[in-house]
């Protein structure tokens, strides 16, 4: 230190000495001594007093200069109390001035800003619950110190009626449990009730009180009531005849065979060769709406039996003028199915008014009519001479019903399809009957027994609504509804011919019938567009295409006894002839 202030002292000396020196020269004009006082030696005995800087002065800063403070929008919490504007501020820079206030004001949500409340689980839906029971709950802004009745938002009388109790404390109070009589010492067999006891109050008679009675019989008048309704009585069976004479000359009916149309029709013998038909030679017209079904006359063919949905069944000649010969009117609803029995004598209708009715062919009248509530939908007579009595009817309740004509009851039931029952047909001399159904199967069934021994169904297989078995009794032809008829054999195995399929027309939805030529050379079906079709039985190949009616050709049937007459019906209402 000493060393410090003696170089400091030789300094001054040194430029003092340079001063006086320069004295004598002129003066630059500035004669203040603080200018030069630096310079000069320290005069001993006086103290240099230093001032104390401040080396970080007061600056104006930001927030002296801007005016209100901000807010970070994430705070949660401020130490002061901020202003409307302060809280209420744009984020950044200038208000948008497009905003209106409520889409400018903050929001967590769409509808709002929602504040984030911790409520006990039990309790909210304990509240939720008596909202949608009561119509009532708790308002949770308001504390649940202070409960008034303005603490309740929705159903406001509710609250006040029931005191604003919730669903677990307005529950009703339990029941007294009923009691039981005392019923004795586990011991003593013949007292002891145990658990069998009966209840104190319980009462013995279970004949209704007064009120109840009223109640009953006004019930059981109405299902009566209704019962009748449904219940039609059978419609008033009438025939027509439309010829002059019944009988000629003879006396013979018509429904003799006649011997002079050019061809034998009482000879079993069938044609040599068939041929395709061509032509439309004939159309019997009468019906007012659409021919279900068309059934010859067996064996002889010279008569026709036609069933319509105008409630009719009609009698047709085949030959000579080809009159209509009789009207069967009975039914009240559309005919679905006819059968004649084995002589032609007597035919049973099948109808929709639920009625299955037997009539004379040659008289008109109806014989007998039988129903199990249940729309019959296909009727066969049994073909066994001994068994002529018979018939079974397929049912739209799932089941084949056997009624005996002479006692008019049902004496068998075969009850195993699961869907309305469509055909049945009668195969290997009539011991066995085929029926298919709406559940696409097809089962086989001993005559009398009500088990099938053969089902047949495949999940590849549709519901065959039309099946009739070929003239030499070994092939069923089945229409199927995915528009081709398909071979089953018809004795024994009842296998799926894959080699026979007869495809190329269109019957998705019709019951269109098929039928085989007499010498088993050609097959023919009608088809939804109201063409004939014919194929060749043993190529499959579709031969010839007709345009036979303008509706549905719902069925076709080759004439027994002829080489190429086809007889046709459609729901057009005609029954049409071709050669």
């Amino acid at each position: 230190m000493s060393s410090a202030t003696a170089s400091l002292v030789s300094y001054c000396s040194d430029s003092s000495d340079s001063d006086h020196g320069s004295e004598s020269s002129p003066s630059h004009g500035s004669d203040d001594p603080d200018a030069t006082a630096h310079l000069k030696p320290l005069e001993s005995g006086r103290t240099v007093t230093m001032a104390v800087l401040d080396l970080a002065p007061e600056v104006a800063v930001k927030e002296a200069v801007e005016t209100g403070k901000h807010l970070d929008p994430s705070l949660k919490e401020v130490t002061f109390n901020p202003t409307y504007e302060t809280l209420f501020a744009p984020e950044f820079g200038p208000v948008n001035p497009f905003k209106s206030q409520q889409m400018s004001a903050p929001r967590n949500m769409l509808s709002g800003f929602a504040e984030p409340a911790h409520l006990n689980d039990f309790m909210f839906e304990q509240q939720r619950r008596t909202f949608h029971t009561f119509g009532y709950a708790l308002d949770p802004s308001v504390g649940s110190v202070e409960v008034t009745n303005s603490s309740y938002i929705g159903a406001l009388d509710e609250a006040e009626k029931n005191k604003g109790l919730t669903v677990f404390e307005a529950g009703g109070k339990k029941a007294d449990k009923r009691r039981k009589v005392k019923g004795g010492e586990a011991g003593e067999i013949e007292t002891f009730l145990g658990p069998w006891a009966k209840f104190a109050d319980e009462k013995d008679g279970a004949k209704p009180s007064e009120e109840e009675q009223k109640e009953l019989d006004v019930i059981t008048a109405k299902r009566q009531k209704k019962g009748r309704n449904e219940e039609e009585a059978p419609a008033e069976e009438k025939t027509v005849l439309h010829v002059k004479d019944m009988y000629d000359y003879q006396g013979r009916s018509y429904l003799h065979v006649p011997q002079d149309v050019g061809i034998n029709l009482r000879t079993a013998d069938v044609p040599d060769k068939c041929y395709l038909p061509k032509k439309q030679i004939h159309v019997w017209s009468g019906h007012t709406k659409g021919v279900s079904a068309i059934r010859l006359f067996p064996a002889s063919g010279h008569v026709l039996l036609s069933a319509s949905m105008d409630c009719k069944i009609k009698l047709w000649e085949v030959y000579n003028e080809r009159r209509c010969i009789r009207t069967f009117i009975g039914h009240s609803k559309a005919v679905r199915d006819i059968c004649f029995n084995n002589t032609g004598t007597k035919f049973m209708s099948a109808a929709y008014d639920r009625y299955l009715k037997l009539w004379d062919t040659e008289t008109g009248q109806c014989i007998s009519r039988f129903t199990n509530r249940k729309v019959p939908y296909c009727v066969k007579f049994n073909p066994d001479e001994d068994k002529q009595n018979l018939f079974v009817a397929g049912m739209s309740d799932k089941k084949i019903v056997q009624w005996d004509i002479r006692t008019g009851e049902v004496v068998q039931e075969y009850d195993r399809h699961l869907g309305a029952v469509n055909t049945i047909t009668f195969v290997d001399e009539n011991r066995r009957f085929v029926s298919t159904s709406d559940d696409k199967s097809l089962r086989v069934w001993e005559w009398d027994i009500p088990v099938d021994f053969k089902y047949i169904a495949e999940p590849s297989m549709h519901s065959m609504p039309a099946v009739t078995l070929s003239p030499n009794g070994k092939w069923l032809a089945c229409q199927s509804m995915d528009n081709q008829i398909l071979i089953f054999g018809a004795q024994n195995r009842f296998r799926l011919n894959k080699k026979k399929i007869f495809k190329g027309h269109m019957v998705a939805g019709y019951a269109c019938q098929v039928d085989f030529s007499p010498d088993m050379s050609y097959v023919v079906s009608g088809d939804a567009d109201g063409k004939l079709n014919i194929w060749d039985w043993k190529t499959t190949k579709l031969y010839h295409r007709i345009k036979a009616h303008d509706k549905v050709c719902i069925s076709a049937l080759w004439h027994p006894h002829e080489t190429s007459k086809v007889i046709t019906c459609g729901w057009d209402g005609q029954i049409k002839l071709w050669d």
